[in-house]
């Protein structure tokens, strides 16, 4: 099942898709009108997990037609969570070839490296990614997998990690490597606003049978840049969500983004920034593509 969030008549509204008919569900104005046990945001969904999921599977397969959208060219799809009421985490270097590039065989890491995004980077599919070129000539895409985490836990054994995701998304994270090397540190770099697109929508974790075993590519200006699988993983998604766990709570929405592939701008010699009229693809098997432009 695939969960988006998207403006309707100036609306924030949640929606579940049904690809094999080409509609949407709104679920938020189906729990205004007719069904006031469903959830109105996905925060709250995320918050009522498998319980949300078999409500909307029941009411998506009867002949109830109402809240439905046949065309969707009538909607402005949204990041999936937008307002994330954390910092979004994020895994360092945790494909050997990305490793390598940045650096050398000395900069594979041997325990996961952990930074975070501010908040009001989230933007959604299809929005600009704001150049910031009065601060930045050095920004770069990085195509990633992200969990969104569905209940709260601490201490969680790799064995029963996946058991605490809700579902799964794709984000960019966007990074001004000129201010990530004058800082020495990543936050700076990566949180500037819409650096972080994500969606278009979450997946929930029942149709991913293997988050471990997924197809990446990023494309920028249709040439591929990023072609690989997150069976490269250093750490899986079960070894990261554990790590995280430890002494530290993880609560329904947290999103953790595990890391990109080699093949970014900077890794090229020579470097291929973006620039404003860019437009970066990432496909995540099993999730969908998404899209951005540089303004």
């Amino acid at each position: 099942m695939k969960l988006l969030t998207f403006k309707k008549d100036n609306k924030e509204q949640l929606g579940a898709l049904d690809e094999s008919k080409g509609i949407i569900f709104n679920v938020s104005e189906a729990a205004m009108k007719d069904y006031p046990y469903l959830p109105t945001s996905m925060l709250a969904a995320i918050e009522k997990g498998n319980e949300f999921i078999m409500d909307i599977k029941s009411l998506m397969a009867s002949e109830d037609l109402n809240h439905f959208y046949e065309n969707t060219d009538t909607i402005e799809v949204l990041s999936p969570i937008t307002k994330p009421q954390k910092n979004i985490l994020c895994v360092g270097k945790n494909y050997r070839d990305h490793a390598i590039e940045m650096g050398s065989e000395a900069d594979i890491p041997k325990d996961i490296i952990i930074f975070t995004k501010a908040p009001t980077t989230v933007t959604g599919h299809l929005n600009v990614i704001e150049s910031h070129s009065e601060i930045t000539n050095q920004l770069d895409y990085e195509g990633e997998l992200a969990i969104i985490i569905g209940k709260r836990g601490r201490s969680i054994s790799k064995n029963e990690a996946l058991d605490y995701v809700f579902g799964y998304t794709i984000i960019n994270d966007v990074t001004a490597r000129d201010i990530q090397k004058r800082h020495n540190q990543y936050f700076l770099g990566k949180s500037l606003d819409s650096s972080c697109p994500m969606g278009p929508w979450i997946v929930h974790r029942s149709a991913i049978e293997n988050p471990n075993q997924l197809n990446i590519v990023t494309k920028v200006n249709d040439e591929i840049r990023q072609n690989s699988n997150t069976k490269h993983f250093i750490f899986s998604v079960e070894e990261i969500i554990s790590t995280l766990s430890k002494g530290m709570t993880l609560e329904p929405g947290d999103i953790i983004a595990t890391g990109t592939p080699a093949g970014v701008g900077n890794g090229m010699k020579p470097p291929k920034f973006l620039a404003p009229g860019d437009k970066i693809e990432i496909t995540v098997e099993g999730i969908g593509t998404l899209t951005n432009m540089v303004k």
